[in-house]
């Protein structure tokens, strides 16, 4: 078995099937990055729990097909505004696993020269942007690249995530409708994993559906299974299309289940129990492999060999990193002020 396209470099233009539709190879891709994304998550909480990573430390499990998904429907010059928990769509656009590790974990050696970690970071070489701590402050900043998109008349877009507590702040509004009045190339992704920190969707908002907000600016809007990967790389599609045709914006919920704490530090203990347990039927790398191997896409012995690549993968990535400096104490002050 071989995947479609070379992985963890700087991503090449995607070849998807007919108008928007999965091919094969595509689905065998998409299992590939979601098995990734949660390795790598997973060795991040162990090197977390060894205090090897300082700070905060976030999964995207459960989280995959969201994230995975939607990145897919990208472009290599669209840009992507992601999220602490999309670790894969970081992935799918082309960043490096070593790249990732030397983020984690402060390297000297980093995208941000060991300034700071996690998923704080970006790789204009990739059009990545990565999140901040105020993550709805995110949106106008993804507004005004979509503008400057379309003032340039650039063949682009931009998709940009924000959480369902996220999806309750000012700079959420305030973006979209700018980008809903301008006709933005914009497409916006609710991930709604029922919980904003400890809060519960039932006492964030009101309405029965959060992309229902999207009326309100007249804009589409959807909601659909954060869990089926095809669903979301479908939906994401169409959302990508029209804004590159000029339609403008598409608001997305992606309907999850955030089967970590908030941070690794967080016991979940505010979860209602048996809550977790529910989701954890609905994975999205059990659904997807199961639908592959039904389909005879899959073997056991391929999946073993995609487990030891990924293994390697990121075996190697956490050896590199770790095996890296730190930033000499001196360079502290510098790219603090301008000259």
């Amino acid at each position: 078995m071989t995947l479609s396209r070379t992985v963890n470099t700087a991503a090449p233009e995607q070849k998807k099937g007919q108008e928007g539709k999965l091919s094969n190879p595509d689905r065998l891709e998409l299992y590939y990055y979601m098995r990734l994304a949660r390795e790598c998550d997973d060795a991040i909480l162990r090197l977390y729990r060894q205090g090897k990573v300082v700070g905060g430390a976030y999964t995207g499990n459960g989280n995959e097909a969201t994230a995975v998904g939607s990145a897919y429907a990208l472009e290599k010059h669209d840009y992507l505004f992601p999220m602490h928990r999309d670790l894969g769509a970081h992935l799918v656009k082309g960043e490096s696993v070593r790249n990732i590790f030397l983020q984690q974990l402060a390297r000297g050696n980093s995208l941000t020269r060991g300034r700071d970690g996690t998923g704080h970071y970006a790789d204009p070489s990739l059009h990545i942007y990565g999140n901040v701590s105020h993550l709805g402050a995110m949106i106008p900043m993804a507004v005004g690249v979509a503008l400057a998109l379309k003032m340039r008349k650039e063949d682009s877009v931009v998709m940009n995530y924000i959480g369902d507590g996220g999806s309750n702040v000012g700079e959420f509004h305030e973006g979209l409708n700018m980008a809903a009045v301008m006709q933005l190339p914009f497409i916006l992704i609710i991930e709604n994993n029922q919980f904003a920190y400890s809060t519960p969707i039932r006492r964030q908002f009101a309405a029965q559906k959060l992309s229902d907000r999207a009326s309100g600016y007249g804009i589409p809007g959807v909601t659909i299974d954060g869990t089926s990967v095809s669903l979301v790389y479908e939906t994401c599609m169409k959302a990508v299309d029209r804004a590159r045709r000029g339609g403008g914006p598409t608001l997305i919920e992606s309907v999850t289940m955030r089967m970590h704490g908030h941070s690794a530090s967080d016991d979940a203990s505010y979860v209602p129990e048996g809550m977790i347990e529910e989701w954890r039927k609905k994975d999205p790398i059990d659904r997807l492999e199961k639908i592959l191997l039904a389909d005879h896409l899959l073997t056991g012995e391929a999946q073993k060999k995609i487990e030891e690549r990924i293994r390697a993968e990121v075996d190697d990535a956490v050896a590199f990193a770790t095996g890296s400096a730190y930033p000499p104490g001196e360079d502290a002050g510098k790219g603090v002020y301008a000259p």
